[in-house]
């Protein structure tokens, strides 16, 4: 039997019989010569073949097309289960990232708000250092600043010392000692310093050498002998001449030496002396007093004026003790000529009129000392948020 007829076999209708066994379908089945009619038998078959391949065909299709439908279902259902998901995904994730953004804005909030809590914190630290450089500096001052008030104050008190007692040569050793600390730091802004203390030294240079202590000895001197020193008016005869004529001898009688004595009272009642000086004046007590205080009063004006370094003055009253001397005193006595020396040897001494001062020195080192006051300029602090 050929193919188209196992196929034909196999497509035919079941009968009640074929049910009944197959032993009786075996019995009973016509074959399909004898089913077809006799003239029509082959185009049956085309058509019978036609059928079933076009139903054969068709069920093929509509498998396929349900296993397209069905796969299309299935991706789509697969595809739209991605979609989904990916969607759900995307919303958490924007859920998520929504949530991220507030907690970084309050992040950023706090950050922001302990940014400007540091730049306070900052900024009052530099005011604090600022505070704190300047009271170091106050405090430990450099070494700049330490010698600059050093020569400061030496320079101070070697201008009082030569106002007051005319100490030259102390000036002179204090404006070197300066000047040798100043050369020893080395800097280009002691130059002006520099310079004028040198000027302030030609200028003490120039000043003649004056003995000032010695020659205020000699008026402490003259002084202290005012008090002791004799009168014009205390003069009296020589004591040898006396005892000459107060000297009894032993063989004389005493007759004779009752004249004799009688003789020397009258002798001591007229006295002719050759002078070459008008008569001494005749002072009471409480004048000799007064004439004794002026001459102590004229030269203690004279050592005044020897220490301020007043000429004129001095001159003036060694001049008037010397008068003092020769009207009231008694110029032949040892003591008034040695007074008389020593204020011919004051007046005769040259003495500076007036003495340099260091008025440049002190106003270029406090000018030096108030430009390190100023300092440099500080940084400020930048503005707080």
């Amino acid at each position: 039997m050929s193919d188209p007829d196992r196929k034909f076999e196999a497509a035919a209708p079941a009968t009640p019989d074929a049910a009944a066994g197959p032993a009786h379908a075996e019995a009973t089945a016509p074959t399909w010569e004898e089913a077809l009619p006799p003239a029509r038998t082959p185009r049956v078959a085309s058509r019978t073949l036609a059928t079933v391949l076009a139903t054969v065909l068709a069920a093929c299709a509509l498998v396929v097309a349900v296993v397209v439908w069905v796969d299309g279902r299935r991706v789509q259902r697969d595809f739209r289960a991605e979609v989904a998901q990916r969607l759900s995904g995307i919303e958490a994730a924007t859920t998520a990232t929504a949530t991220s953004e507030v907690t970084l804005a309050g992040e950023l909030h706090d950050a922001q708000a302990q940014i400007d809590q540091l730049e306070a914190h900052l900024a009052e630290s530099q005011s604090q250092q600022a505070a704190l450089e300047a009271l170091y500096r106050d405090l430990a001052p450099s070494r700049d600043e330490i010698a600059v008030s050093e020569i400061e104050q030496v320079l101070l008190v070697a201008n009082q010392q030569l106002q007051l007692a005319g100490n030259v040569p102390s000036a002179l050793t204090a404006l070197q000692l300066a000047d040798l600390k100043l050369r020893q730091l080395d800097r280009p802004q002691f130059l002006p310093l520099r310079r004028a203390l040198a000027n302030d030294m030609d200028a003490l240079r120039a000043v003649p050498f004056v003995d000032v202590t010695g020659l205020s000895l000699k008026l402490d001197q003259a002084m202290l002998q005012a008090p002791s020193l004799p009168l014009a008016m205390d003069e009296r005869v020589p004591q040898a001449a006396a005892a000459k004529g107060d000297a009894p001898a032993p063989e004389v009688a005493a007759w004779r030496r009752m004249l004799d004595d009688a003789w020397a009272q009258l002798r001591d009642l007229i006295r002719i002396e050759n002078t070459d000086r008008p008569a001494a004046a005749l002072l009471a007590p409480t004048q000799q007093y007064f004439v004794r205080e002026n001459l102590k009063l004229r030269l203690l004006g004279a050592r005044i004026a020897l220490q301020n370094r007043d000429d004129a003055s001095f001159r003036a009253d060694v001049a008037a003790a010397e008068a003092l001397l020769k009207q009231y005193f008694d110029v032949r006595a040892k003591p008034v000529q040695s007074v008389q020396a020593t204020l011919k040897l004051l007046a005769a001494t040259p003495t500076a009129s007036a003495m340099p001062t260091l008025t440049r020195s002190l106003e270029a080192v406090r000018a030096l000392r108030a430009a390190q006051e100023r300092g440099p300029p500080r940084a400020t602090a930048p503005p707080s948020r």
